[in-house]
């Protein structure tokens, strides 16, 4: 009752500002969903799966697949809470599954949906714990599995502080499937009955790509008359504020040595593409937009082609979904998120194409990637230190191509969890 007093007064305030913030053409939908009044039609029976935006989406993908290939008559329902989760969802999984926004955490809402829907089992992905939602499936006889679990050591000291709150909340899911052995500890030590966690890897080393490397790549392959060819490329992928700047310094100090050396940069958010193009402009680099390319034939920012020259340029990656298969496109993947205290973005992406892989000292949303720094799949830098191991690299493509090699091999390693998932499953389809 406290939980949905006070969450019932945060929504009070910040509904006008959510509501308003969105483009008018979604508006609609986004308060009719996540009032529990979905435009979706569900015949027969459902699994509702829950991911909180694009990371987890991405993961849910495989997972989604292997449901339907077992199952082609089940109705599979995705929520997710942000538009770029929406839009991910709705352009991987097509037919696959109806796509909704996850519905405010209130009794009637909840109540609303799940009377629409109707739905044999409820799959939350990796951490997004709603109580109301959670409590009112258990009572409805549906069982909640965890799936892809993962709590950062941030995130387990706050639930931490909440103990007596997450211990009932937590002995209503019937199964946790956790990420690795770090993580599933954290949740029994919150109160998960221990019998009911498993250890199964991560989805991620089962996501590959959408599409292959996309044909607007091919302009780094010709940079004009006497270029020589393809030059070096750079990609730095999710990309947080002040990263763009570190990023940057590093890209352009070896660029005297390799004056052909390209960039891709690829923001995290969508809201802050116009804030990164600013950044390019005041230092006066020659960049293209994704968006703006057409075919082959692009023209920059300022009214000129940078193609026509020999040196390299950069990509304002400045589109959603695209990235995990540009990675396929470069020589090198910088890790967005690891320069600050953010935990550190996805390097399975580039993993999947052998790529070599630098990270910031912050890659605690990853614990796995300390077996790539030991196997040497994937180096750790600090933003003093970038530059140097980006002209390390380029200086040593034997070196470079073998930290590729050892990537792709870890990925491959590693995968297989969402068949594992499929197999604890079964006796909840």
């Amino acid at each position: 009752m406290i939980y949905t007093l006070a969450y019932t007064l945060a929504l009070a305030g910040l509904l006008p500002y959510e509501y308003l913030k969105r483009p008018g053409a979604i508006r609609r939908r986004w308060f009719r969903e996540r009032f529990g009044i979905p435009g979706i039609s569900v015949k027969g029976r459902s699994v509702w799966i829950h991911a909180v935006s694009v990371g987890e989406t991405i993961a849910a993908v495989p997972l989604v697949k292997r449901l339907k290939e077992r199952d082609s008559s089940l109705e599979v329902v995705l929520s997710t809470v942000t538009d770029t989760g929406q839009k991910v969802a709705r352009e991987r999984l097509g037919d696959l599954a109806q796509v909704i926004y996850m519905p405010f955490d209130l009794p009637g809402v909840i109540e609303r949906l799940t009377r629409k829907i109707n739905p044999s089992l409820f799959i939350i992905m990796e951490t997004e714990l709603w109580p109301n939602v959670i409590r009112i499936l258990r009572e409805k006889g549906v069982p909640v599995v965890l799936m892809n679990g993962r709590i950062s050591e941030r995130s387990f000291r706050g639930y931490s502080r909440i103990r007596f709150f997450m211990t009932p909340l937590l002995r209503r899911i019937s199964l946790f499937c956790m990420q690795d052995r770090i993580y599933a500890e954290r949740i029994r030590s919150l109160g998960a009955d221990p019998a009911s966690v498993r250890v199964i890897g991560s989805f991620k080393f089962d996501t590959i790509p959408s599409s292959p490397v996309p044909e607007w790549t091919e302009l780094f392959k010709g940079k004009g008359p006497g270029s020589g060819g393809q030059g070096p490329v750079i990609i730095a992928g999710s990309t947080h504020r002040p990263e763009e700047e570190i990023i940057l310094d590093a890209f352009e100090k070896p660029r005297p040595e390799f004056p052909s050396l390209s960039l891709i940069l690829a923001p995290r958010h969508p809201e802050r593409f116009r804030e990164v193009e600013e950044i390019l402009q005041k230092r006066g680099l020659e960049y293209l937009k994704r968006s703006e390319i057409k075919g082959h034939g692009p023209v920059g920012a300022y009214g000129h082609t940078p193609l026509l020259a020999p040196h390299g340029f950069v990509v304002l990656l400045d589109v959603i979904g695209e990235l995990g298969a540009v990675y396929g496109a470069a020589d090198i993947a910088v890790m967005g998120g690891s320069f600050i205290e953010h935990g550190g973005q996805n390097p399975l992406e580039p993993a999947f194409w052998g790529k070599p892989i630098l990270c910031g000292p912050h890659m605690e949303n990853f614990p796995f990637i300390g077996e790539f720094y030991e196997q040497g799949g994937a180096k750790q830098v600090d933003a003093r230190s970038l530059s140097g191991a980006i002209r390390e690299l380029l200086s040593s493509p034997d070196e470079a191509a073998s930290m590729g090699i050892t990537a792709r091999a870890l990925y491959e390693k590693n995968s297989g969890a969402v068949e594992r998932a499929m197999e604890l499953l079964e006796r909840y389809l």
